[in-house]
């Protein structure tokens, strides 16, 4: 197992990234701000939800398959009851990075989805949040990373 940190860095070393569950209702949605704050730094990122065509202002697709050209990483944004068929998906398409959000509460981090994921050789972030970490942090994340370690919501190795 890896430390969480070096994890992190090849996670946000990937340029074309898709984030399930974003809501066309941005308010109080962490997918949706991963989702801005990744476009905002410069990345290809990909709204997944099954139920909009739309988010954001921009194109939103069903599943990771219809996103053309494919993706390197996944941000996991839905119910944790979600998630498995999300890293079942990404083994399929041979995506290697998966990182399921959470940063107080359950958030999307399902330890069956973790299971499988690894044991398909994909990199699990089973914790945490991609804006916790350089070059996507903001002062207030990097405070919320060191609270959430300690509460354990974020993981030291994956």
């Amino acid at each position: 197992m890896r430390k969480i940190s070096e994890a992190a860095a090849e996670f946000l070393a990937s340029k074309r990234i898709a984030v399930t569950g974003v809501s066309r209702d941005p308010q109080g949605h962490g997918g949706n701000v991963v989702y801005q704050r990744l476009r905002e730094r410069g990345y290809q990122v990909f709204a997944v939800n099954p139920n909009a065509d739309a988010v954001e202002g921009d194109t939103c697709y069903h599943d990771l398959k219809s996103i053309p050209g494919g993706v390197d990483a996944v941000v996991i944004g839905t119910r944790p009851d979600a998630a498995e068929a999300t890293m079942r998906e990404c083994a399929e398409l041979g995506i290697d990075r998966v990182w399921m959000h959470r940063s107080f509460g359950a958030g999307s981090v399902s330890p069956t989805a973790t299971e499988y994921g690894r044991a398909h050789g994909i990199t699990v972030i089973d914790g945490g949040c991609p804006l916790m970490f350089a070059p996507t942090s903001d002062p207030a994340h990097r405070v919320m990373r060191r609270i959430c370690a300690l509460a354990g919501t974020v993981p030291r190795r994956v």
